[in-house]
Formats: structure tokens, sequence, C-alpha cells
């Protein structure tokens, strides 16, 4: 019994050795990256005089940390439109938080983190869509970037991705008919913790080249001392790149519990083809076409000509170029319908995006 108690000792003792020596090989390491975008807009609404704006839109700087093979921090933080000063521009801690790694099925993050809502709002880079700005998607339904204090959970499980994150709810009295929930966001400026905001996506990668994803989102979101206005936000995505070929869907649906609008929906996708094989360039040139319905109050208490005001259609039609995968210059023009008035704008952008 004594030789197998020492014998015993004699392995936990050798399997603490190895543990501790990994841990002193680790060395901890600091990270800065980042990406920025310039962009030049051209919009010419019917019987007014053309807008034409050069704004350097974001400048974003990463900083993480990692401690060991467990333990790690990841920062974000972001200016736009060059500097802050009485209300223009603004200065964002868009992410910092500390993450744990357990295994691939477990792990655990808390501080400033992004909810799992479609495609973009955690994959924002300039670098990885093509049109020069944003989709409206990725603005008026899902209100990209959106961030906010929370903790959650994330991990891989044969082919499957999964989410978990509980944050700060939103701000009810700022939602609208015209921008939906984007300006109910908190930010994580002291916020409101009274109804907490609860999010899980799950992404299936099974299929190579192929991301199919979807996510559900809700908060019982305070509009006074006294009410509330429950939101329910499911959205679906996907994305296909393979052979030059790209293509991206994503769709979402908002409903609200106590307002005037009920329902805010909406839709877009994009279709691009590399074509510098053909032109027997090592470069990237990526034609694209994308297609937009956006729709912040699609059914409202009192239907009529309130569910078309904020109803819009909005076709591009570009190119991005890229000598190398992190730098991208970019154009796209097109056509954006209010479907109330059936007033058209053109739309013509220039841009140019980096990624370090």
């Amino acid at each position: 019994m004594r030789k197998y108690l020492m014998m015993m000792v004699g392995v936990i003792v050798a399997m603490g050795s190895i543990l501790l020596a990994q841990d002193d090989m680790f060395q901890s390491l600091t990270t800065i990256g980042g990406y920025g975008e310039m962009h030049y807009n051209y919009e010419k609404k019917e019987n007014v005089d053309a807008t034409k704006i050069l704004d350097f839109h974001r400048f974003v700087l990463f900083v993480s940390h990692t401690w060991s093979d467990k333990w790690s921090f990841n920062s974000e933080v972001e200016l736009e439109h060059n500097f802050v000063h009485d209300g223009d521009g603004e200065l964002e801690l868009e992410q910092a938080y500390v993450d744990y790694n357990h295994s691939e099925l477990f792990n655990f993050k808390a501080g400033v983190i992004l909810p799992s809502s479609g495609i973009i709002n955690e994959e924002h880079e300039p670098t990885t869509f093509f049109t020069v700005e944003r989709p409206d998607y990725a603005k008026y339904i899902i209100p990209t970037t959106w961030f906010g204090n929370g903790a959650g959970l994330h991990g891989y499980y044969k082919d499957f991705e999964y989410n978990v994150n509980v944050m700060e709810g939103l701000n009810a009295a700022n939602f609208s008919a015209k921008s939906g929930i984007r300006n109910g966001r908190e930010k994580g400026y002291k916020s409101n913790a009274e109804k907490l905001l609860y999010n899980g996506s799950l992404t299936y990668t099974g299929i190579p080249n192929l991301k199919l994803g979807t996510s559900f989102t809700t908060n019982d979101a305070v509009l006074s001392d006294s009410t509330n206005n429950k939101i329910n936000l499911f959205e679906v995505h996907a994305r296909y790149n393979h052979n030059n070929f790209y293509a991206t869907f994503e769709a979402g649906n908002i409903s609200f519990d106590n307002s005037e609008v009920e329902t805010a929906r909406g839709f877009y996708f994009n279709l691009g083809y590399n074509i510098g094989n053909l032109l027997g360039s090592d470069s990237k040139i990526i034609p694209f076409v994308q297609w937009s319905d956006i729709n912040t109050a699609h059914s409202t208490n009192t239907g009529g000509n309130s569910e078309k005001e904020n109803h819009y259609k909005k076709w591009l039609v570009g190119i991005t170029f890229k000598k190398i995968d992190n730098v991208a210059f970019k154009f796209d023009f097109g056509k954006k319908e209010n479907v109330l008035t059936e007033s058209k704008t053109t739309i013509l952008n220039l841009g140019m995006g980096y990624l370090f």
C-alpha cells in the first residue's frame, strides 16, 4: 500500500513540475493593432443641392495582453470624425474585457463587450466588407457598433460556435421610428442595470467556406420610472467566400412591446467576384452589387403612411481594390428611395480602409 501511495505522490509531483515548467516557459505578450477609414460622400436629393463630405470616419487602436495561455485582455478605443468638441466627434471605449480560455467548449469574458448579433457588429473592420459605408442594416436594425458593460460565455462544439452574453440594457426613451433602437444604446456610461439585456447566438461552420448563424436578443428596456418597452431582436445571417466568389446575406426583425412602432425589419445581400485573376493580376479587384430594404417602422399601431415614411430601398454597385488584404480602396454608386414619397437620393462614395 505504501508503495502505491509513494508512486501516486511521485506522479502528482511530476505533473505539477510539468505544469509549472509550462507556466515558466510562457512569455506574456502585449500586442497593438488597429484600423481606420477615410470616406468621400456625395449625396444628391431631388430638388436639393448636393452635399459633399470628406471625413476620416474612424481611427481605432487595439491593445491586447496575454498573461498566460488561459488569461488575456482585449481592448478597442475609437475616435470618430478626427476630433471631439462641443458634441462633435466621438471617443469611445468599444471593447475592454478580460478573457478566460478554459477549453474549446467553455470560455468566459467580462468587461466592455459586444453582443453577438449579426456579422458586422463583431467583424466591422473596413477591409472585411466591400461598400465604403457599412450597410444601412448594420446601423438601423443591428445598431453597429453595439457595445456595453457585461459578461459572456463562448466556445465551440464540433461544427458549432456559441455565444451567451448578459449586459447593460437599452434606454427605451431614446427609441424612435426613424432610428429604431440605435439611440437607446448606453455605451457603458454609468449604464442602467435595472433591466439587463440577454443575447445568444449560434453559428454553424461545418460546410467549408460557408458561415451560417442566428441570434436572439431580448431586453425589457426601461422607458420611465414605472414603465418598460420590451424588445426582441431575431436575426439570421450567412456568408460564403470561395473561388473568388463572395456572398453575404443578413435579415432581422425587432418587436416592440410598448410603443407606437410594433416591429422594425430589414435585410440586405451583397454579391462580389474577384476578377484579378482574369486580368492576370495578383491584386484583388472585386466588383460587387448590394441591395437593401430597411423599415424601422415596419408595422405600427396606426398603420397607413407611418409605415412607409421610414421605409427605404437602396441599391449600390461598386468595386473594391486590394493590393494586399489589409488595405482596401473602394468606390460605390447607387440610389436610395423612400417608399412613401418615392423620392430618390443619388449616392457616390469613395473610401480607403486599413487594418493592422
